[in-house]
């Protein structure tokens, strides 16, 4: 009889500055490059270039030092950096999240349900009654598991922001962004 193991539970934490380096590593070996196709999360067919970097993330950063409600909270398995989610709390009651990352190599381990589950954790900490994202539209496999963990597609669609490289650099055209919610 085969045992069913169950996945490591991820140990979480805010990021600081010097985080940022390994934080960038990890989003980008999730999303874009080969590296990115030992999961499923990838986008190299649709996007080039780089997710993000760890000057972009610094921004993040500083939002959260300044107390506008954003932070990067990351997810460790043993000491091992797995998993991390940008969240912003958008007054009056909601929390964004996004930036959704989980290594490629680890993303059949449950960690992506327990970093959903974080979300949702620090997003009712926050008082806040819906949590939000935004989807690439063309990621029909990411939608139907964000939509097999309670999220909706809300009606609410923003156009990609393809003119600039900093999100990526489209190899498809005509690419928009679904938002999709949960109350909490």
């Amino acid at each position: 009889m085969e045992t069913c193991l169950r996945p490591e539970r991820l140990r979480f934490r805010r990021a600081v500055e010097s985080d940022l380096p390994a934080v960038a590593r990890l989003v980008n070996s999730a999303y874009r490059g080969e590296s990115s196709r030992s999961g499923w999360t990838t986008e190299a067919d649709l996007l080039g270039g780089q997710r993000t970097d760890a000057v972009k993330l610094a921004q993040l950063l500083v939002s959260d030092a300044r107390g506008n409600g954003q932070q990067i909270e990351l997810g460790f398995a043993t000491d091992t950096l797995v998993a991390c989610m940008s969240l912003r709390h958008e007054k009056p009651s909601t929390t964004y999240i996004g930036m959704v990352t989980v290594d490629p190599t680890q993303q059949t381990a449950g960690y992506g349900k327990q970093l959903l589950g974080r979300a949702e954790e620090l997003a009712q900490s926050w008082h806040c009654t819906r949590i939000r994202m935004t989807v690439i539209h063309l990621r029909h496999e990411l939608l139907a598991y964000y939509e097999r963990r309670g999220y909706q597609k809300t009606g609410a669609i923003e156009p990609f922001p393809s003119e600039d490289p900093g999100f990526g650099i489209p190899k498809v055209g005509d690419m928009s962004l679904l938002e999709l919610a949960k109350q909490l």
